[in-house]
């Protein structure tokens, strides 16, 4: 084995050069080939903490000036993952989050780690590595997870043959390690409320949010088996599981940052979880006039009465199809459209889609009511509806043929044949049918379908606010998309569905990891996108994992600990996350893991 120099661009046009081990070997025909063994990082930096020359002698088996040793006693005898965990670490420390938590105590019982450290490896393995408490294990010898004081994070994996033996055979680690990290979920979750008011203050003070802006958001997550009782429950299924019961998420945001959530039954109506998000944001936030925004679930009398009668205001969409109104407000909107500012996202197409809004009279006085025209949306329903109207069309069809050959006789059959047809795909919204001597013939209905076409590209915003502009109403309600993305993130991201937990408290536990985990991926993107690196939170954190430590044996029973110091990419997401320091923090000589 040798080393070998190599010299690679790096930002800015500065050349670096970055150190291998390389093994040379003969092939099954003689050739000399090379093989990486190792990459070490860039020489320069590598420098600081290595001596390369001594390292050279070492692996062409020359002895060192201290005491002889042999090539094939030097060889790399660990490397994991250490980038994802070390951003997380950063963003934890930097948004007050280790403050916050050692503030409000708490350690295990007999090991006595204090619940801050415990709680991070989860959030950042809910972060990095989406699994249960089962699969972080397998994640710890993946990646490089330390304390504070430099302990390595070790499985404490169950004996095969004691393991098999047992009632839980499919249970690979051992009870007490589980039990641990299960109580770390109860200790977060008795802690929720402070650490939710905590991180507010520390983001209102560092970010200046402008909290009379409220946005609030549902969303579902579902479980595998039965769920808790109460807590699960059958509901709308927004992950289109319907047989699996679910419980309700909801996310209040304030300026892109979540600062609360909420966990209620899967089978509990959007507009019933409305008091008591507005009771919170009172109560433990001190938010005592704000503009609730929220989409056309949360819009009920009486909950625009509660806004009202505490002094807050709002900005709404409206159901419509669950108002005559809302159609009526549709077509009154026979006036001049003004057209809004294109977002960024559309201005990167060929041809931009507009969005036009106009303010129609209400029913209210003191209502205003905006009618919203999205050639985006007006695009994605008339493709909608053709899919629809055509899967329908052929069922009639097919339902046309059985009557004309006499294979369907029976009037009531065939109205029952027709009713189940237009049930499928909103088929009752696009056609009608006759059954007149003996003659089955379907139709494009004359009322719905041309309801269905007008509601096509619109939608309704409603709210109270008197000095709101049209354009400002538009651009509110479309941050409502924020928080949609956001969701995207808690459970496509972090991996927060299926729930397997079976009690009321874990399944809140859980939520609140993946919760925390959202609030650093939320950091993170920030940071990037002030930088103007054109990476999403998730593609930088794999960018990072190029960034690795690696334990050398030295020979002679000396090691060294080196971290590479990861691609191009990786430097540029350090520089944005302003992470300088790469090493991890160095572990006391007999106490070096921690399980």
């Amino acid at each position: 084995m040798f080393l070998r120099v190599v010299r690679a661009a790096g930002g800015q046009g500065v050349k670096h050069e970055y150190v291998r081990v390389v093994e040379a070997y003969r092939d099954h025909d003689g050739k000399t080939r090379h093989h990486t063994v190792i990459n070490l990082g860039r020489k320069d930096l590598l420098a600081q903490h290595l001596d390369l020359a001594k390292l050279q002698r070492l692996l062409h088996g020359d002895a060192s000036d201290d005491e002889p040793a042999r090539s094939e006693d030097v060889a790399a005898i660990g490397a994991w993952d250490w980038g994802p965990t070390l951003a997380t670490r950063h963003m934890w420390s930097e948004l007050g989050l280790d403050d916050v938590v050692a503030e409000l105590g708490g350690r295990g019982r007999g090991d006595g780690v204090a619940l801050k450290e415990r709680a991070l490896v989860l959030v950042a393995n809910r972060l990095v590595s989406p699994s249960s408490e089962h699969g972080l294990a397998r994640w710890l010898e993946t990646d490089f997870v330390c304390d504070q004081r430099g302990r390595r994070w070790t499985a404490a994996w169950r004996d095969d043959v004691e393991r098999k033996a047992s009632r839980s055979p499919r249970v690979r680690i051992a009870a007490d390690q589980l039990q641990r990290w299960y109580r770390t979920l109860d200790q977060l979750l008795a802690r929720k409320a402070e650490i939710e008011h905590a991180l507010f203050l520390r983001l209102r003070d560092l970010f200046s949010l402008q909290v009379d802006m409220v946005f609030y958001d549902l969303t579902s997550t579902y479980f595998e088996g039965h769920g808790p009782p109460r807590l699960g429950a059958y509901g709308h299924s927004r992950d289109e599981k319907p047989r699996n019961p679910q419980v309700l998420v909801g996310l209040v945001m304030v300026d892109g940052w979540p600062i609360a959530h909420h966990v209620f039954e899967g089978n509990r109506r959007d507009a019933m979880t409305v008091p008591d998000v507005l009771s919170d944001l009172e109560q433990r936030f001190g938010l005592k006039s704000i503009v609730f925004v929220g989409d056309r679930g949360m819009v009920t009398s009486r909950n625009l009465e509660d806004l009202r009668s505490g002094g807050h205001g709002y900005i709404v969409g409206r159901n419509r199809r669950r108002s005559e109104e809302v159609f009526d407000y549709i077509q009154r909107a026979t006036g001049p459209w003004i057209e809004c500012p294109v977002g960024i996202t559309a201005r990167e197409k060929t041809i931009s889609p507009k969005t036009l809004v106009q303010e129609v009279s209400s029913n209210k006085p003191g209502v205003r009511v905006f009618v919203v025209h999205s050639d985006e949306r007006l695009t994605y329903e008339q493709a909608q509806r053709a899919k629809s109207m055509g899967r329908v069309r052929t069922k009639l069809e097919a339902l046309e043929r059985r009557v004309a050959s006499g294979r369907l006789k029976a009037a009531e059959k065939i109205g029952a044949a027709a009713a189940v047809i237009l049930a499928r795909n909103h088929g009752h919204r696009y056609y009608g049918w006759s059954y007149e001597k003996r003659v089955f013939r379907f139709f494009e209905h004359p009322v719905h379908l041309a309801r269905e076409k007008a509601y096509e590209g619109k939608y309704i915003i409603q709210t109270e606010e008197p000095n709101l502009s049209a354009f400002q109403a538009v651009a509110l309600y479309k941050e409502l998309s924020e928080v949609e993305r956001a969701f995207a993130n808690l459970k496509d991201v972090l991996d927060m569905r299926p729930i397997y937990h079976q009690t009321a408290n874990r399944v809140q536990a859980h939520i609140f990891v993946a919760a925390l985990a959202f609030t650093i991926h939320r950091a993170i993107e920030k940071k990037l996108k002030a930088a103007g690196l054109d990476l999403s939170a998730t593609q930088a954190l794999i960018a990072l994992k190029t960034v690795r430590v690696v334990d050398i044996n030295l020979g002679g029973g000396a090691t060294k600990r080196s971290v590479t110091r990861g691609t191009h990419r990786a430097a540029a997401v350090l520089r944005a996350l302003s992470i300088t320091d790469l090493d991890p923090p160095t572990s006391p000589p007999r106490d070096q893991s921690v399980a």
